[in-house]
């Protein structure tokens, strides 16, 4: 699959060597064909299409995010835990995004507003922050794309609708590719000297699998579970203005756990997503102003490190979605913060009584705590109070929570400094889906970073 990591990786092998051939294995669709129908109004509910068209495809799930890319080793993934010189490939990565019409404006970090955090014992973390907005961010993907193609010429191709079911090593040193078609494997007619996943969050299960089957050691990362909350734009209209996402971190005292408040998204719309048939939910914003809307959401995420011997963090949070996808009837729940805190359901009656009406026709009014872990459910009640006080009117009773959000993360291979898997030979991982990253930023720099490797191999 080729996400921002994949893609970034592609566009420097291609601009710096003439002697690269690559072909990209992609299980969705071309970016062009692309097509929500839930975002094309032809439907209120998942239809759980054969490949998300929101998280899978051309350019990964990042092609229809909202496009906010941080300038920061500060949080973002674990890259500089390996490398010193991430923040410089952060950079680089940047600067091919604005050759392909990325914005250059960048919002600053702001200490008066930290200040103001830390007085009610909330701890924001600063970056530099690029907003792309969701419609801005998919014309620059479109643009690299076809500067990919342009460069490459007959040197690269995109190969969709391409389910990959495994990778095999052969006697001569060459690596194999294998098409899933239905229940079979048909090997693809061409052999290759390197292998880079990038499978993204969506193919993270299947990254996963294929280190089991062949013998490459895997480190579980942290699951975060929790809601999509969504309320009038008003509250949060200072921090969007002048920082656009607050990402801010706070333990909570019934259980001394971590809980974040990320992936903001001003006068946007909540969106669901398909991940190997578990919906889950996330958020767009958009840069035209005839897109946006007149609430804001972002996600509270309650954070998880499990211990031996449970070693399954991302088949849990598929378990807990999949009861919220259960008790809705095949979608996603929406409830509102009073209703949740007095025990009842919210109903359809209730919910057209709300201030605050969904901008995510299709989810269903219900309980969360019919499905979500007690111990998750209680640290977002008392994040979302603690964020009250900062901005008041954000633990109001129409409130909107939307469950379940899950950030899980492929479990991280064991590898070198370079990327290079442990015990194979020129496979590289790169990345959400092999747990190096979880952002933008980071996975665009990873795949420079492995780019480079290839490169200096190839002198």
């Amino acid at each position: 699959m080729d996400g921002i990591s994949g893609l970034m990786a592609t566009y420097s092998l291609l601009k710096n060597s003439k002697d690269v051939d690559i072909t990209i294995f992609e299980r969705g669709n071309t970016l062009e064909t692309r097509k929500c129908p839930i975002l094309l109004k032809k439907t209120d509910k998942c239809l759980k299409c054969k490949t998300c068209a929101i998280m899978e495809g051309v350019a990964g799930a990042g092609a229809f995010s909202d496009g906010k890319y941080n300038i920061t080793t500060e949080f973002g993934g674990w890259l500089q835990d390996i490398r010193e010189d991430t923040l410089a490939y952060i950079e680089k990565a940047d600067s091919i995004l604005v050759e392909n019409g990325a914005t250059k404006d960048r919002f600053m970090p702001n200490d008066e507003l930290k200040k103001r955090c830390l007085q009610f014992d909330l701890h924001m973390l600063q970056s530099e922050c690029k907003h792309l907005g969701t419609d801005a961010n998919f014309d620059t993907m479109v643009k690299m794309v076809q500067s990919i193609e342009k460069m490459g010429g007959n040197r690269v191709s995109i190969l969709t609708n391409f389910d990959v079911g495994n990778v095999e090593d052969i006697d001569n040193g060459k690596k194999v590719i294998y098409k899933k078609v239905e229940d079979n494997l048909e090997k693809y007619d061409k052999e290759f000297d390197i292998i880079i996943f990038a499978t993204g969050r969506a193919g993270s299960h299947f990254f996963s699998r294929w280190c089991k089957e062949h013998g490459v050691g895997l480190k579980n990362n942290q699951v975060d579970v929790g809601v999509r909350v969504e309320l009038p734009s008003s509250i949060w209209e200072e921090f969007e203005k002048k920082i656009y996402e607050p990402k801010i971190v706070y333990r909570t005292k019934q259980y001394g756990d971590v809980c974040r408040m990320f992936c903001f998204n001003g006068r946007g719309e909540v969106v669901t997503e398909n991940t190997e048939g578990i919906l889950t939910v996330n958020g767009h914003a958009y840069k035209s102003e005839e897109k946006k809307t007149k609430n804001t959401n972002f996600a509270i995420l309650s954070t998880t490190r499990f211990i031996e011997p449970f070693n399954q963090p991302i088949e849990y949070a598929r378990y807990v979605a999949g009861l919220a996808n259960m008790i809705s009837g095949g979608s996603v729940i929406v409830q509102r913060l009073g209703d949740l805190e007095l025990g009842r359901r919210t109903d359809l009656k209730r919910l057209k009584q709300s201030t605050v009406q969904p901008t995510l026709k299709g989810a269903v009014p219900g309980d969360l705590s019919l499905c979500m872990p007690k111990r998750q459910l209680d640290n977002i009640i008392e994040t979302l109070h603690a964020l009250d006080r900062l901005a008041p009117g954000t633990a109001n009773y129409d409130t909107l929570l939307y469950g379940i959000e899950c950030k899980y993360y492929g479990a991280r291979p064991e590898a070198d400094e370079k990327f290079k898997l442990s015990g194979k030979d020129n496979y590289f991982a790169i990345g959400d889906g092999a747990g190096f990253t979880r952002s933008l930023g980071q996975a665009a720099a990873q795949g420079l970073m492995v780019a480079d490797t290839i490169l200096e191999e190839m002198k």
